[in-house]
């Protein structure tokens, strides 16, 4: 068991390692996430900006998987055009390289008396409501340097370097020359791909160097691997999302494996060049042999940052080259698709991000509302019964969509929140998931709209007087303009600035309206102006539109906390 137990270690560390970057990451975006977004959103003018922005926002987060989520997210919402999103992650592969910093830095000294004083801060932050964020990310840092710690430790106890199974196997297949390279190269994608992090890899790859066991070479081509291997990984992901989510995955993997090639064809004297930045020649004894580990930093980031200074200026080509590369499948009937927009497959790298998803798909449902209710609109004004009956179809067709709509986006905001979760974005669910029911109620109205009108169709032939047909024309501008007004809210970055006033207003218009034409209704009846039976449906559609307001207001409601602010008041 003595002899298994290093190696346990050794897994354990790595998984302390991977735990506390994940943990430390979600932390930050936690602290400064709808920050960091509206930095991606607005900095992004030009290749250059956009390069920065990447590696400001990785670097702050500690996760190119995320930064790249947030920027196909933008790309899909047409914030951010397809070359922006390009120069953005190639700034997050810069930006990605500060890891192995951290872990060169982390890993050069004892940290554990001062990591456990820190996790003891951290705890007392986490009970602490306003401060819980602060502290999973110091737990999240501390886990990490933990792990690399114990990872260094383990290592040295291990004395990889006199165990000749392994110094032997490793010389076996480093004598192949660039066959050997394109080896290490490959198990280091293929690693990356299986454990799905490129910093375990990376601490795995400074542990074998600092043993002596890997020479630095060997080590490099690793690391190349790995920045292939964790393209792989997010093309995987792409590959049950939207079209230009693929494509910007693609450009990620084009532009790493672009980066492998001109590295490869200069390989020794760039891995000199940089082995001559840190100060450390190839081939000469060490005594410390912890100097390999920042060699393989410098590497990591001067492989980056030499690969974004030559792509830099070919943005354009490589946007056509993914987007000839992936063909989009978009056509025209897909906006009648069940299928959701923006939410595709799992839940995103965060739960943070996860809840940016879905208040484009409730924008997207909310557009759809209003689609609805054109329609509708457009039926009332058909002879001819062909026609009638293909719009009546569509619009049923629609009502469907909208119940799998509300079923699809409530399910997966429920899975969101099972995550760790600020108590801010815990109240945003709240309020999503009341906001997908309502928007779910106004297509209900738009289908009994419809449902009403076909009623009237199948069993009389007598029409609305031209009164009746001015005041539904009226009713209806109403209702579209609280509509149109609901989806300019939804569709808004900051729901904390949206004024709801004129919402409210048009709700009391409809009131009003609603009120003066259930007494004309009566009074007209009385003097026979049309049938009781016209004046039941006539009010059935008056009074459909009267609730169909009352959702919307109810939408707005949920976004703007207008009620708990009258609360408080």
């Amino acid at each position: 068991m003595e002899n298994y137990l290093p190696f346990i270690v050794l897994i354990g560390s790595v998984a302390l390692l991977m735990y506390g970057m994940k943990v430390m990451s979600e932390g930050l975006q936690k602290m400064a996430g709808s920050k960091l977004r509206n930095v991606l959103g607005t900095m992004t003018t030009n290749r250059f900006t956009g390069v920065l922005t990447g590696a400001f926002i990785t670097t702050s987060i500690q996760s190119s998987t995320a930064c790249t989520v947030m920027t196909v997210s933008f790309v899909s919402a047409g914030l951010l055009t397809l070359a922006q999103a390009i120069s953005v992650i190639m700034g997050a592969n810069i930006g990605t390289t500060a890891t192995a910093w951290i872990m060169v830095l982390g890993g050069s000294f004892d940290m554990k008396y001062v990591v456990y004083a820190a996790i003891a801060i951290a705890m007392a932050l986490i009970y602490s409501n306003k401060n819980r964020n602060t502290g999973e990310f110091i737990i999240g840092l501390c886990f990490m340097l933990l792990g690399l710690t114990t990872l260094k430790e383990n290592a040295a106890n291990m004395q990889l370097d006199q165990n000749t199974t392994i110094t032997d196997f490793f010389a076996s297949i480093s004598g192949w020359g660039y066959g050997s390279y394109f080896l290490f190269l490959l198990i280091g994608g293929l690693l990356t791909c299986s454990v799905q992090s490129s910093a375990a890899i990376m601490a795995i790859t400074m542990t074998l160097c600092s043993a002596g066991v890997l020479d630095i070479y060997m080590g490099i081509a690793l690391v190349m691997g790995e920045n292939i291997g964790t393209t792989v990984t997010s093309n995987i992901v792409a590959l049950s999302a939207s079209t230009q989510a693929r494509r910007a995955a693609m450009a990620h993997l084009i532009f790493n494996i672009f980066g492998v090639i001109w590295v490869l064809c200069i390989f020794h004297p760039f891995v000199n060049m940089v082995c001559g930045f840190v100060g450390y020649e190839p081939g000469t004894p060490l005594e410390d042999k912890s100097i390999l580990n920042a060699v393989l930093a410098a590497f990591h980031t001067s492989f980056n940052v030499f690969n974004t200074l030559i792509l830099i200026w070919f943005i354009r080509p490589l946007e056509k080259v993914v987007c000839w590369i992936i063909k989009s499948k978009e056509t025209a009937g897909e906006e009648e698709s069940p299928r959701l927009k923006y939410i595709s497959g799992g839940l995103l790298s965060t739960a943070e991000l996860s809840i940016l998803e879905a208040k484009k798909e409730i924008a997207v449902y909310a557009e759809r509302s209003m689609k609805m209710f054109h329609m509708v609109q457009d039926l009332m004004g058909i002879d001819k019964i062909e026609d009638f009956n293909k719009l009546y179809s569509r619009i049923e067709k629609y009502e469907n969509i909208s119940d799998s709509m509300e079923l699809e986006i409530a399910d997966y905001l429920n899975k969101v929140s099972d995550g760790r979760l600020s108590y801010e974005s815990k109240s945003t669910i709240q309020k999503m998931l009341r906001e997908v029911t309502e928007i779910e109620s106004i297509c209900d109205s738009c289908y009994n709209l419809a449902r009403t009108f076909a009623r009237k169709r199948k069993h009389t032939t007598e029409e609305f007087t031209e009164s009746q047909i001015e005041h539904i024309h009226s009713m209806m501008n109403l209702a579209e303009a609280a509509l149109a007004e609901m989806n300019v809210s939804v569709a808004k970055a900051d729901w904390q600035h949206i004024d709801y006033n004129k919402s409210f207003n048009i709700e009391n218009e409809i009131n009003n309206y609603r009120s003066q034409l259930k007494n004309q209704n009566i009074i007209a009846v009385n003097n026979h102006e049309y049938d009781y039976q016209m004046g039941v449906y006539y009010m059935d559609i008056i009074g459909e539109c009267e609730k169909l307001g009352d959702y919307v207001v109810n939408v707005i409601e949920a976004i703007s906390d207008v009620k708990e602010r009258k609360n408080e008041a």
